[in-house]
Order: structure tokens, then C-alpha cells, then sequence
């Protein structure tokens, strides 16, 4: 394992340092090979190190670093507003860090649109690509893993587009999953050749064409956990509403498992029931959960940037953090540069 410094905005997401900050000293205690450069308002970020100061090693203090940064990126911000006013915050100076080379990645939690926006123009995309995309590890229900792209980064897309999806995913699948030769869909509303935007179809027949992918044509939306697909490629509209409808679906009978019944008498019996007659398909379900895999990366671009939900708890952030020094170590952007060049 080598040694990185990653760069954190933890000034992102709903909560900001009361989850980035634990979330930051739990990734330090699993990885001592692992530093971090905070960027956030120290007078949020000090108190949140104080509390967990009787368990924090001498070890973890060296590796981390405070940087204050006063000023913040909000969440309900537009795109074009958070750029204009995005000088001096914590998210911007998080990728210009990046950028420097004082860290080799970076992740946050903050707004989306500006995420991909600063880190764009910052550090800008790799050579031949047009548009960096979002992209997320997807459990499957047979116990393995997909890649899905993109997830909301880029709503109107073209054929060209897709076609530098499908590439990119597939070098990521590849390095991310341990693939050969991954199988590549596009996700639409048939499987029939005719079906679909103009712009799905003329993908579909330039993915065709190059015989370094192996695509298995178009996916519907019920079989985006089914693993029939390694390389699941959309738009970020229709990506972006896929995920979330997973997501919510998964939570919401996680939630029936668990007994979330009106009668307070009956809840607890009816939650340990379930648990037990559906035992297998609970453990499948959790894996759905946010919490497990959070963290989407935006590929495409000459460094490793990570976004996690807004929403994500400390184990969630924590997995992101880990995430990005995983494609930092497997040198990601690298690796999909040399792909697209073969």
C-alpha cells in the first residue's frame, strides 16, 4: 500500500464537519498510509477533533491537516452562481490542491453541478474526452458488482457522449471490479434495436463497431441489479433517477423489514419475523443501501475526484474517502488515458 495525501472538502454535504470529521479520523485509523488535507471553517472542524481526541493516536495527528476556509459552496446554490462565487471556498481550494500536487485526490460532499464544474476547469478532462461523467459500483443480487454511468453529471447527451462512456466505464470496470473483457449496456426502454432516443441507437452502433468492448446491447430498467450487465451506460438524467429510484425502493422495504409498523407493541416481533423468514434477501437488500457503496466518481478527468450523497452518514463518507485513495492507488486516470489511446 503506498503512501497519498487526499484533500477533503468537509464543509459538503447536509451536515457537513459533524459527519466529514469522524468519518475523516475513522479512514486515518484504518489506512496509515493515508493523509488528509481538511478544508473547512477550523471553528467546526476543532471542536468535532476534541471530542474524539482520548482516540486519537499521535499517528493520525501528523497525518492531518487543518486548512480554514471561511467561505462554502451551498448545496441549493445554482451551478452558474456557485462558479461565479467560487474563489476562496472550501470545495474549490480542495481541488486546486489537487491541482498543485499537494494531494493526489480529493472528495466531497457538496453540490454536485459545482463539483463538476470547478473540477472541469481546474483539472481539466483527460485528452479526447469530452465530458467527465459520474460513475458508481452498484451491487448486483447475485453477490457480485456493476458499474453504472452517468449518474447525473451530464443530463443532455449525444452519441459521442455515450460511445466515451461505454470506453471509460469499461476501463474503470476493469481496474475497479478485477474484469476481463466486461460486458458493456445501454440502458433503455426495450431491448429491440428500434427503441430509444436517436442518440441511444447511434451509440449502440458506434459500440458495436469497436470490437475492444463487449457489448451486450440495451438493458431495461428492471435489470440493472440482475448482473447482466458488468457496464451499465446512460445519460445523467435517466442514470440519476434510476439510482435514486434503487435506492429509495431498497430502503423502503429495508424499512418494512425492520417492522416499521404503527402498532409500537407488534413492531419489534414483526421486524425479528421478517429478519429471520427473509434472512438472505435482507443481507441482499442491504447491500442496496447508500450507506455501502457511497461515493460516485467523476472519470474522465486527469485526477481522482469523488462525490458522495449529501446525505451520507459517517460510514458512508468514510467509504468514500476510501474509495478515492483506492483509484488513486490504481492510478484510474491513468489507466483510462492509456485505454482510450490503444
Amino acid at each position: 500500500m503506498s503512501r497519498l495525501t487526499l484533500a477533503l472538502d468537509v464543509m459538503g454535504g447536509d451536515i457537513g464537519p459533524r459527519i466529514t470529521i469522524p468519518a475523516s479520523l475513522k479512514a486515518l485509523d484504518d489506512d496509515p498510509m493515508l493523509s488528509l488535507l481538511l478544508f473547512g471553517d477550523s471553528r467546526q472542524i476543532q471542536p468535532e477533533i476534541d471530542k474524539a481526541s482520548d482516540k486519537i493516536s499521535p499517528n493520525i495527528r501528523e497525518r492531518l491537516v487543518i486548512r480554514h476556509v471561511s467561505h462554502t459552496i451551498e448545496n441549493n446554490q445554482s451551478v452558474t452562481d456557485a462558479l461565479r462565487h467560487s474563489k476562496g471556498t472550501s470545495m474549490r481550494l480542495a481541488i486546486e490542491a489537487v491541482q498543485r500536487g499537494e494531494a493526489q485526490g480529493c472528495a466531497s460532499g457538496g453540490n454536485t453541478g459545482a463539483l463538476m464544474g470547478l473540477a472541469k476547469v481546474i483539472l481539466q478532462p483527460l485528452k479526447g474526452i469530452q465530458r467527465p461523467a459520474l460513475v458508481s459500483v452498484l451491487p448486483t443480487m447475485d453477490g457480485n458488482h456493476s458499474v453504472m454511468l452517468d449518474l447525473g453529471a451530464n443530463i443532455d447527451c449525444d452519441a459521442e457522449n455515450l460511445y466515451q462512456f461505454a470506453l471509460m466505464g469499461a476501463i474503470f470496470a476493469e481496474n475497479r471490479l478485477n474484469l476481463v473483457f466486461p460486458r458493456v449496456a445501454l440502458l433503455n426502454i426495450g431491448v429491440e434495436a428500434i427503441k430509444g432516443y436517436k442518440s441511444i441507437r447511434e451509440a449502440s452502433e458506434m459500440i458495436k463497431k469497436n470490437t475492444a468492448l463487449n457489448y451486450v446491447g440495451f438493458i431495461e430498467g428492471n435489470y440493472l441489479l440482475n448482473g447482466v450487465a458488468d457496464v451499465i451506460v446512460s445519460d445523467g438524467f435517466a442514470g440519476n433517477v434510476a439510482l435514486k429510484t434503487l435506492e429509495g425502493a431498497a430502503q423502503n422495504v429495508i424499512g418494512l423489514l425492520k417492522g416499521r409498523s404503527r402498532n409500537d407493541l407488534l413492531k419489534p416481533l414483526f421486524g425479528w419475523l421478517m429478519k429471520i423468514l427473509f434472512r438472505e434477501s435482507y443481507q441482499r437488500l442491504r447491500s442496496i443501501n447508500p450507506e455501502q457503496y457511497n461515493g460516485a466518481s467523476l472519470i474522465g478527468l486527469t485526477s481522482v475526484v469523488v462525490k458522495s450523497h449529501g446525505s451520507a452518514n459517517i460510514n458512508a463518507f468514510t467509504n468514500a474517502i476510501k474509495d478515492a485513495a483506492l483509484q488513486v492507488r490504481q492510478q484510474i486516470p491513468q489507466k483510462i488515458l492509456d485505454g482510450l489511446n490503444k
